[in-house]
Protein backbone atom coordinates (compact mmCIF):
# COMPACT_ATOMS: atom_id res chain seq x y z
CA UNK A 1 0.00 0.00 0.00
CA UNK A 2 2.53 2.83 0.95
CA UNK A 3 4.60 2.00 -2.57
CA UNK A 4 1.38 2.86 -3.88
CA UNK A 5 0.64 5.82 -2.64
CA UNK A 6 4.74 6.89 -3.20
CA UNK A 7 3.86 6.02 -6.70
CA UNK A 8 0.87 7.90 -6.65
CA UNK A 9 2.80 11.18 -4.87
CA UNK A 10 5.84 10.46 -7.63
CA UNK A 11 3.28 11.26 -10.83
CA UNK A 12 1.26 13.96 -9.01
CA UNK A 13 4.31 15.78 -8.29
CA UNK A 14 5.21 15.19 -12.24
CA UNK A 15 1.98 15.89 -13.32
CA UNK A 16 2.19 19.25 -11.12
CA UNK A 17 6.08 20.19 -12.63
CA UNK A 18 4.53 19.48 -16.22
CA UNK A 19 1.53 22.12 -15.66
CA UNK A 20 3.81 24.64 -14.29
CA UNK A 21 6.68 24.23 -17.27
CA UNK A 22 3.07 24.79 -19.57
CA UNK A 23 1.93 27.53 -17.55
CA UNK A 24 5.06 28.76 -17.61
CA UNK A 25 5.64 28.78 -21.35
CA UNK A 26 1.96 29.90 -22.28
CA UNK A 27 3.00 33.22 -20.38
CA UNK A 28 6.10 33.71 -21.83
CA UNK A 29 4.66 33.41 -25.34
CA UNK A 30 1.89 35.77 -24.35
CA UNK A 31 3.88 38.20 -23.43
CA UNK A 32 6.13 38.07 -26.25
CA UNK A 33 2.95 38.30 -28.21
CA UNK A 34 1.64 41.22 -26.18
CA UNK A 35 5.05 42.88 -26.68
CA UNK A 36 4.82 42.73 -30.44
CA UNK A 37 1.48 43.96 -30.65
CA UNK A 38 2.85 46.95 -28.90
CA UNK A 39 5.60 47.92 -31.12
CA UNK A 40 3.12 47.28 -34.09
CA UNK A 41 0.48 49.49 -32.55
CA UNK A 42 3.47 52.32 -32.04
CA UNK A 43 4.22 51.68 -35.75
CA UNK A 44 0.66 52.17 -36.95
CA UNK A 45 0.41 55.16 -34.85
CA UNK A 46 3.49 56.75 -35.76
CA UNK A 47 2.07 56.05 -39.63
CA UNK A 48 -0.85 57.62 -38.89
CA UNK A 49 1.27 60.50 -37.80
CA UNK A 50 2.43 60.58 -40.93
CA UNK A 51 -0.10 59.99 -43.01
CA UNK A 52 -1.59 63.00 -41.12
CA UNK A 53 1.29 65.19 -41.31
CA UNK A 54 1.17 64.73 -46.14
CA UNK A 55 -2.46 65.45 -45.33
CA UNK A 56 -2.21 68.84 -43.82
CA UNK A 57 1.15 69.78 -45.96
CA UNK A 58 -1.33 68.79 -49.62
CA UNK A 59 -4.42 70.08 -47.85
CA UNK A 60 -2.54 73.92 -47.48
CA UNK A 61 -4.63 76.65 -48.63
CA UNK A 62 -1.67 78.28 -50.36
CA UNK A 63 -1.31 75.52 -52.55
CA UNK A 64 -5.06 74.38 -53.09
CA UNK A 65 -5.81 78.26 -54.48
CA UNK A 66 -2.60 77.76 -56.87
CA UNK A 67 -4.02 74.78 -58.07
CA UNK A 68 -7.39 76.24 -58.59
CA UNK A 69 -5.74 79.40 -60.23
CA UNK A 70 -3.85 76.84 -62.95
CA UNK A 71 -6.75 74.20 -63.45
CA UNK A 72 -10.29 76.05 -62.77
CA UNK A 73 -9.29 79.67 -64.87
CA UNK A 74 -12.51 79.09 -67.01
CA UNK A 75 -14.81 78.16 -63.88
CA UNK A 76 -17.48 81.17 -63.25
CA UNK A 77 -19.81 81.01 -60.28
CA UNK A 78 -23.24 80.21 -60.79
CA UNK A 79 -25.52 83.07 -61.61
CA UNK A 80 -29.46 82.79 -59.64
CA UNK A 81 -31.17 81.81 -62.47
CA UNK A 82 -29.68 79.16 -63.14
CA UNK A 83 -31.01 77.96 -59.57
CA UNK A 84 -34.42 76.63 -60.09
CA UNK A 85 -37.07 74.56 -57.74
CA UNK A 86 -37.62 70.99 -58.35
CA UNK A 87 -41.57 71.37 -59.67
CA UNK A 88 -40.01 73.88 -62.21
CA UNK A 89 -37.86 71.24 -63.98
CA UNK A 90 -39.55 69.83 -67.01
CA UNK A 91 -40.49 65.90 -66.74
CA UNK A 92 -38.10 63.49 -68.89
CA UNK A 93 -39.59 62.81 -72.36
CA UNK A 94 -40.78 59.29 -72.67
CA UNK A 95 -37.54 57.05 -74.26
CA UNK A 96 -38.41 56.35 -78.00
CA UNK A 97 -38.18 52.90 -79.72
CA UNK A 98 -35.65 53.25 -82.05
CA UNK A 99 -36.43 50.10 -83.64
CA UNK A 100 -39.84 49.74 -83.21
CA UNK A 101 -40.68 53.01 -85.01
CA UNK A 102 -38.74 51.49 -87.95
CA UNK A 103 -41.01 47.71 -87.90
CA UNK A 104 -43.78 50.01 -87.75
CA UNK A 105 -42.52 52.24 -91.11
CA UNK A 106 -41.85 49.15 -92.15
CA UNK A 107 -45.24 47.76 -91.64
CA UNK A 108 -44.23 44.53 -89.92
CA UNK A 109 -45.23 45.96 -86.18
CA UNK A 110 -48.66 44.25 -86.94
CA UNK A 111 -49.04 40.91 -84.95
CA UNK A 112 -48.66 38.16 -86.92
CA UNK A 113 -50.47 34.74 -87.30
CA UNK A 114 -47.82 32.59 -85.52
CA UNK A 115 -49.28 29.11 -84.69
CA UNK A 116 -49.41 28.73 -80.74
CA UNK A 117 -47.33 25.44 -79.15
CA UNK A 118 -50.02 22.52 -77.90
CA UNK A 119 -49.55 20.60 -74.75
CA UNK A 120 -46.89 18.25 -76.33
CA UNK A 121 -44.87 21.23 -77.49
CA UNK A 122 -45.93 20.21 -81.50
CA UNK A 123 -46.55 23.60 -83.52
CA UNK A 124 -48.90 21.63 -85.56
CA UNK A 125 -51.55 20.96 -82.56
CA UNK A 126 -54.29 23.37 -82.31
CA UNK A 127 -54.33 25.16 -78.68
CA UNK A 128 -58.06 24.34 -77.97
CA UNK A 129 -58.66 21.26 -75.87
CA UNK A 130 -61.03 18.95 -77.57
CA UNK A 131 -63.99 17.50 -75.04
CA UNK A 132 -63.05 13.80 -74.01
CA UNK A 133 -64.82 10.90 -74.64
CA UNK A 134 -66.29 9.28 -71.16
CA UNK A 135 -66.60 5.42 -72.07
Amino acid sequence: MRRLMHILAILALVGSALYAYRIKYDSIYLSERVAKLRTQVAREKEAIAVLKAEWQFVNRPDRIQTLADKHLHDIVPAQITQIVRWADVPPRPAQVDGIGAKLESLGLAAPTNTPALGKGGDAHTPTSTTPSRKP
